[in-house]
């Protein structure tokens, strides 16, 4: 089949964005793979999908595939690539929309800047619905944060672990550029703790309102930007007493706004959305 779709990435995470109301989609794991592929594909970190919505009080469904063709609950530089690419192509005449996916509903908002502001809800902690296996662990408390200890390679390290609607687990760094990143990164991604593997955030805090980001994204590798990523990071951060509220994230691919006023409370994700060029693929 002739697929239409729209390259778009949010801070250099690159998405392929495929417009599922107006055309017939229905590919398996190995055609999301191909379609991700940079040599035999298009190219992605992620492959987004705007689908009807399935729930009452909803404008539409928003289905995220990384580019190991598998299928997750969330992606936040992807929401707001979702948001401007619905509003684009003319799907929708509001600026804020109402968007299921697989981890529950998120609001993201177009602002009069040209940035999209996403209201990510409030994080999750309980280790048993990140899912975190924590039998036999002992955290050490750091502020209101538990830092929990992993054992990697031999070595021990201690990370936060929460969810955004997907998983991450969150180390500070003394300096991103010589984090253990590429090898850590999958260790961490794979993990037998993690039962549905797991996000490797490494963050590096400048100051109070500032930090450095890297992180090892599970089933696509390491990504220039990370948005549900920095939003793990920042609520690390200022769980643990080391951030203020609004931070500042710094990522290889450019700079996100995280907003968090503590528990129970969402995380307001902003930052930039750009559409690079569109096209079709026989799939």
């Amino acid at each position: 089949m002739k697929l239409k779709f729209t390259k778009m990435h949010g801070a250099g995470n690159d998405f392929v964005v495929i417009d599922a109301i107006n055309q017939q989609v229905n590919l398996s794991p190995a055609q999301w793979k191909q379609i991700a592929d940079r040599r035999f594909g298009i190219g992605a970190d992620q492959i987004l999908v705007v689908e009807r919505p399935t729930t009452a009080g909803v404008d539409f469904r928003y289905r995220i595939f990384n580019s190991d063709g598998g299928e997750v609950e969330q992606c936040g530089n992807g929401a707001r690539a979702f948001v401007k690419f619905v509003v684009d192509q003319g799907l929708t005449e509001q600026r804020e929309i109402r968007v299921e996916t697989m981890s529950g509903i998120i609001a993201p908002r177009l602002e009069d800047d040209g940035r999209i502001t996403v209201d990510m809800g409030a994080p999750v902690a309980e280790t048993d619905r990140v899912p975190f296996d924590s039998a036999g662990l002992q955290p050490r408390h750091v502020g209101n944060a538990e830092l929990w200890p992993l054992e990697i390679d031999g070595k021990r390290t201690e990370v936060a672990v929460l969810s955004m609607g997907n998983p991450h687990a969150v180390q500070v760094v003394a300096d991103v550029d010589h984090a253990p990143v590429a090898v850590d990164g999958p260790l961490i991604e794979n993990h037998p703790r993690f039962p549905r593997r797991v996000n490797a955030g490494f963050m590096q805090v400048v100051n109070r309102n500032q930090i450095r980001l890297r992180v090892f994204e599970r089933g696509a590798g390491e990504t220039l930007a990370c948005g549900t990523g920095a939003c793990a990071a920042v609520v690390a951060g200022i769980a643990m007493g080391l951030l203020d509220s609004p931070v500042a994230v710094a990522t290889r691919g450019g700079e996100l706004s995280i907003a968090w006023q503590g528990d129970g409370e969402p995380v307001m994700l902003t930052g930039p959305a750009v559409s690079v060029f569109e096209g079709s693929i026989d799939i």
